[in-house]
């Protein structure tokens, strides 16, 4: 896997994937662009997201819409780095079982998703969900 940043202007970069795919990132001006830090959060949630539904279509469970809520707590001093993560998943369908959710949540946080994993390592990570019914 590869990918590019480029500089732009100011701290305004943007980001290319091997894939094609582009993202603006800044380190100044939170108008302009994600920070590289909100990207590691945005990517733990995109990460985890994709396993739950995942797992829970192939249990057949009746899936209608599924968000992650996350809160990361970054150290006081340089370098700020993130020490808890903490992702609250919103899951919403007809008739879930509750069962097949938080085992979803589980096998994602647990063994499949490479973001949280890697993560985990440096930082504490937490997770919870919710189950609305459609």
């Amino acid at each position: 896997m590869k990918a590019k940043v480029s500089w732009v202007e100011g701290m305004k970069f943007t980001g290319e994937s091997e894939s094609g795919h582009k993202v603006v990132l800044d380190g100044a001006n939170p108008g302009e662009g994600a920070s590289p830090m909100e990207m590691i959060l945005l990517a733990v949630g995109g990460c985890s997201s994709i396993d739950v539904v995942s797992i829970l279509e192939k249990a057949r469970q009746s899936v209608t819409a599924c968000h992650v809520e996350l809160a990361g707590e970054r150290a006081d001093s340089v370098p700020r780095v993130f020490e808890k993560i903490h992702l609250h998943f919103v899951v919403t369908g007809k008739e879930l079982a509750e069962k097949q959710v938080a085992r979803a949540v589980d096998l994602s946080m647990e063994k499949y998703c490479s973001v949280s994993l890697m993560l985990e390592k440096a930082v504490q990570i937490t997770h919870s969900y919710q189950i609305l019914e459609a």
